[in-house]
C-alpha cells in the first residue's frame, strides 16, 4: 500500500462572530501560539490561513507571534494560505468588492509577512463559478474548496477524484487548480480531539480506510483553530474541554508521522498530482440545484449570510455604500478595505450583542462620512380617481383588472390581492409568459394547488402563514414622474398593514411590483415575495435555463432540462431553506432559446435573495422564481417564537419584470 499523503489547514479568524474583542489575547495564547509550536516542533508543513484583518490585529496585539509565523514560513515549516482582507461571502457581493478584498488581502500579507500566498481558501467554502476569475486575477495559483457538497449534484464525478487536485472552471473559459477540503474528515478530526472518538475509531476505522495502492491526498483538517483549548461560545451544547487539546493534536500528528501508512506533505506540493491519471479534470463545481455550494451539512447554506436575522438590512446598507464607492473611488483607496470589513461573514451569524452594536455604530458612521443616503420613499395609496394617459386601456372584467398598454398587457386578480394572473409582452410572444396556474392545471395530486405570481408569503414557525392573496378593491393612479400606471391597495394583516401596488410602464415593456409592510422588525420565519410563475406552455422545456450573477462580472447560466429541485424547501424545522442566488447585478433571467424574462431588483434598496423551483410534472414542468427577504436558521435573532406587537417598522420591497427575445440579449 502507498502511504496516504496528509495535508492540513488551520483557519485563523479574529473576527470570529461569537468571540468578544477583549478575548483575543486569550485566543492567541491558547490557540494561535500552540499552532505555531506544532509546526515548529514537528516541522509539519501546515497550512495556516488568515485574513488580512486577522493578521493586522495579531500584529498589533502580539508582534512576537507574527515574527514567529514569518520565520516558520521562511523556513518552510508552514505555508501561508490567503483568503482576502476579510472573510466575505464572495457569491453575494459585487465583483468589485471581491476584487478589492483580494487586493487588500495581498497588500497586508506582503506588508506584514513579506510574502504573497499562492493558494487561497474559499471563504466559508461558499463557491460560485465567477470566483475563479477573481482568484486568477489576484495572482493565486490554486484554491481550496470542499469536495462534499459540489459532488452531491455531480454524480458523474469519479469517486477517486476527491483525492487529487482538479481544475475548477468558470463559465467563461477560465480555470484554476482546486485542492479538496473534506467536511467529513475535518469533523472526524474534531470528534477525535473532543474525545468523541477513540484513537482506533479515528485512525484505523476512518483514516486508514482512505489508503490505497495509488498515491492519494486527504485533507486531515481544514477548519477553525479557535475551537481547540478554547470555546467560542456559539452554542449552549459546545463540547467541554476535557484535556489539553493542542497536546492531543500534537501527539496525534507525531504518531501519524511515525506511522508508515501516512506522510505529511505541503498543500502546494499536491498540485503536482494535476498530471496524474486521476487529477487535472476540468470541473464545474456549481449546479442548478446548488449554484452556490457551501461547506458541511445543509443547514450551512448561503441564506445564513444573506437573509437571516438582520442580514437583509446590513447587506442593503453595504450595497448602498458600494454604489457610492463605485462612482467615486478607485479600489486602491482605503474605503474599499473598510467596506470589505463591513461585509465580513461573521457579522451575519452568531455575532454577540456587544459586537453587533459596535458594528452598527461603525457602518452608520461610515455611511454618514460618505454621505450615503439610506432613506426609502414610502408607497402611498391613491385617494382620488386616476387620470389614465392615452394609450393605456383599463378594464374591469369580473375579478380581473386589465391594464393594456402599447407594449404590455397585464391582468390582475382582485380576488387574490392583485396577484398577476397573466402577463403578455406583445413584442415577444402572443402567449402570456408568466402569471398564475389554477387549481387542477397539473394532473398530479402532488401539484394540485393554485400557483400565483406577484404575491407575498410570511411563514412563522408553527403558525398559520400570512399572505396578501385576499380580495381587494384596487385604486388606480398615474405616476407622471415615473411614467407608470399603478393599481394598488392596502391589506390589513395580523402583523399590520400591507400596501401593495402593481404598475404598467408607459414607455417600456416592463411592469413593476412594490410592497410596503408596516410590520414588526426581526420577525422569525421566512418572508418571500415577488413570485414569478412561468407559463410552461410558452417556454421550451428542452432549452429552459436561468441565469444570474454570483459575485462576478459575467452571467452564470444554468440549464434546467429534466432538473428537479427547490431552493427554498426547508432543511429542517429550524432551517427554512437550502440555497439561493446571489443576484449581484440585481437580475435573474428565466428563459429558453427563443425568449427571456428578466426580473430586476435594486440591491441597495433591498438586498433580496433569489430562489428557483424547477420540477418536471408529467409531460409538462413547473418553474417558479421567488425572492426571499427573510429566512430562518439558528443564527436568526432574536429567537422569539411569539408574535410581537404589529406595525412597528416600515419595510419596502421593489422589483420589475421585462422580456426580450434571444436576438436582443439581456444585459
Amino acid at each position: 500500500m502507498t502511504p496516504l499523503s496528509l495535508i492540513t489547514l488551520f483557519h485563523l479568524n479574529f473576527a470570529f462572530s461569537s468571540i468578544e474583542i477583549e478575548r483575543r489575547p486569550l485566543v492567541l495564547e491558547q490557540c494561535y501560539w500552540p499552532l505555531l509550536k506544532l509546526a515548529g516542533d514537528l516541522q509539519l508543513p501546515l497550512g495556516i490561513e488568515l485574513t488580512g484583518y486577522t493578521l493586522e490585529a495579531a500584529a498589533k496585539l502580539d508582534p512576537c507571534w507574527v515574527d514567529e509565523l514569518r520565520q516558520l514560513i521562511t523556513e518552510g515549516k508552514c505555508e501561508l494560505i490567503g483568503s482576502g482582507y476579510a472573510q466575505i461571502i464572495g457569491p453575494i457581493v459585487p465583483a468589485e468588492v471581491n476584487a478589492a478584498n483580494l487586493y487588500w488581502g495581498n497588500q497586508i500579507y506582503e506588508d506584514i509577512l513579506g510574502v504573497r500566498p499562492q493558494l487561497a481558501l474559499i471563504n466559508e467554502q461558499a463557491y460560485s463559478a465567477s470566483l475563479v476569475t477573481h482568484y486568477l486575477q489576484a495572482g493565486y495559483q490554486g484554491i481550496i474548496m470542499e469536495w462534499n457538497n459540489p459532488a452531491r449534484y455531480h454524480q458523474e464525478w469519479d469517486y477517486h477524484w476527491r483525492y487529487y487536485p482538479q481544475y475548477a472552471c468558470s463559465q467563461t473559459g477560465d480555470k484554476i487548480p482546486v485542492i479538496w477540503n473534506n467536511s467529513t474528515a475535518f469533523q472526524k478530526f474534531q470528534q477525535y480531539v473532543y474525545a468523541d472518538l477513540d484513537r482506533d475509531e479515528y485512525v484505523e476505522q476512518f483514516l486508514a480506510r482512505h489508503q490505497n495502492q495509488s498515491d492519494r491526498v486527504l485533507m486531515l483538517y481544514g477548519n477553525d483553530a479557535e475551537i481547540f483549548n478554547f470555546r467560542p461560545g456559539r452554542y449552549l451544547g459546545e463540547a467541554k474541554i476535557k484535556e489539553d487539546e493542542w497536546q492531543k493534536i500534537y501527539d496525534l500528528m507525531r504518531g501519524l508521522q511515525e506511522d508508515d501508512r501516512f506522510q505529511f506533505v505541503p498543500l502546494s506540493s499536491t498540485l503536482d498530482y494535476l498530471e496524474s491519471d486521476w487529477g487535472g479534470n476540468a470541473l464545474s463545481l456549481e449546479s442548478p440545484e446548488d449554484p452556490i455550494p457551501v461547506k458541511k451539512q445543509r443547514k450551512y447554506n448561503v441564506t445564513r449570510w444573506a437573509v437571516t436575522g438582520t442580514d437583509l438590512e446590513i447587506n442593503s446598507q453595504c450595497w448602498a455604500i458600494y454604489n457610492h464607492l463605485k462612482q467615486n473611488l478607485r479600489l486602491e483607496e482605503w474605503e474599499w478595505r473598510e467596506l470589505c470589513y463591513l461585509w465580513s461573514s461573521d457579522f451575519r451569524t452568531h455575532i454577540t450583542p456587544k459586537r453587533f452594536t459596535e458594528y452598527q455604530e461603525r457602518i452608520n458612521k461610515f455611511s454618514t462620512q460618505l454621505q450615503v443616503a439610506t432613506t426609502i420613499e414610502n408607497l402611498t395609496i391613491a385617494n382620488s380617481r386616476a387620470t389614465i394617459p392615452p394609450g393605456v386601456e383599463v378594464k374591469k372584467k369580473g375579478k380581473f383588472l386589465i391594464l393594456n398598454g402599447a407594449n404590455v398587457k397585464l391582468r390582475l386578480n382582485c380576488d387574490r390581492g392583485l396577484a398577476i394572473d397573466r402577463l403578455w409582452f406583445k413584442h415577444i410572444s402572443p402567449d402570456w409568459l408568466c402569471g398564475s396556474l389554477s387549481h387542477g392545471y397539473y394532473d398530479d395530486i402532488d401539484w394540485l394547488a393554485d400557483y400565483f405570481s406577484g404575491h407575498l408569503v410570511f411563514q412563522p414557525p408553527g403558525r398559520n402563514s400570512i399572505e396578501d392573496t385576499y380580495p381587494i378593491v384596487p385604486q388606480l393612479y398615474y405616476d407622471r414622474d415615473r411614467q407608470i400606471v399603478w393599481a394598488n391597495s392596502q391589506i390589513n394583516t395580523p402583523l399590520g398593514p400591507l400596501v401593495k401596488q402593481v404598475g404598467l410602464a408607459i414607455n417600456s415593456p416592463q411592469i413593476h411590483i412594490e410592497y410596503q409592510l408596516h410590520w414588526p422588525a426581526n420577525l422569525v420565519g421566512y418572508l418571500r415575495l415577488g413570485y414569478v410563475m412561468v407559463n410552461p406552455e410558452a417556454f421550451e422545456a428542452e432549452s429552459l435555463y436561468f441565469a444570474t450573477h454570483n459575485g462576478g462580472e459575467q452571467l452564470e447560466h444554468f440549464s434546467l432540462e429534466s432538473k428537479a429541485f427547490d431552493h427554498h424547501s426547508p432543511v429542517s424545522s429550524t432551517v427554512s431553506s437550502r440555497c439561493g442566488l446571489g443576484m449581484t447585478e440585481g437580475i435573474v433571467i428565466l428563459g429558453d432559446r427563443h425568449q427571456q424574462l428578466q426580473i430586476s431588483i435594486d440591491k441597495s434598496q433591498c438586498a433580496l435573495l433569489g430562489m428557483v423551483t424547477c420540477q418536471p410534472v408529467a409531460s409538462s414542468y413547473f418553474l417558479r422564481l421567488a425572492f426571499s427577504a427573510r429566512e430562518l436558521d439558528e443564527t436568526a435573532k432574536p429567537n422569539l417564537f411569539e408574535m410581537v406587537e404589529p406595525g412597528q417598522t416600515i419595510s419596502v420591497y421593489r422589483l420589475s419584470i421585462t422580456a426580450r427575445s434571444t436576438s436582443a440579449p439581456l444585459s
